[in-house]
């Protein structure tokens, strides 16, 4: 099953660690978390806390123990398909909660929501058309479902993850009414 994920963390900087996590499953069952951070994170930056507008006192108050947090992705989330809008990012800081919980990095992997999108439309318009056309049509998707006014990132892990979630959906939803119009003028 796909799952959407989103971090929010401590700054961009090479030493900053995640500070909250949400995944979105397909179905639409989610979860999310505020990461007490381990020991020795100490970087912070002023202008991320004023965009997620989490703060250290939160983080150590209602924080989960990072290990506990990284338990449970592994848990709930192994052996199905990850994706993130900014796989690098998110997956720095999902590197830095497993490794800092004495999980392997790469004991979970991140790819690219665009690919989540672009492999499910292909699905449902495999067989109904020529490759060459399908490819086309998924990247018309793709960039309608870009182009389209969306509110801005909110800077929370649980409703941006349940933004990319949207865009797949919606990508989904749009690829069934193609065939479904094919269908009609056939």
């Amino acid at each position: 099953m796909k799952a959407f994920l989103d971090f929010e963390a401590s700054s961009l900087a090479d030493r900053s660690f995640p500070i909250e996590v949400a995944w979105v499953f397909e179905d639409g069952r989610s979860e999310a978390h505020l990461i007490r951070p381990a020991p020795g994170c100490d970087d912070w930056d002023a202008a991320a806390e004023a965009l997620h507008g989490i703060d250290r006192d939160n983080l150590a108050n209602e924080g989960e123990p990072h290990e506990d947090v990284a338990r449970r992705m592994v848990e709930e989330l192994s052996g199905h398909d990850l994706f993130a809008s900014a796989p690098s990012w998110d997956g720095k800081w999902m590197s830095v909660l497993l490794r800092g919980a004495g999980y392997p990095r790469h004991t979970l992997r991140l790819r690219d929501s665009d690919h989540a999108a672009r492999e499910t439309a292909s699905a449902i318009l495999e067989g109904r058309m020529s490759a060459e056309r399908a490819a086309l049509e998924i990247d018309r998707l793709l960039d309608r479902v870009a182009n389209r006014e969306v509110a801005a990132p909110v800077h929370r892990a649980l409703p941006d993850a349940q933004a990319e979630h949207e865009r797949w959906a919606l990508v989904a939803r749009w690829a069934r009414e193609l065939v479904q119009g094919l269908g009609a003028s056939e």
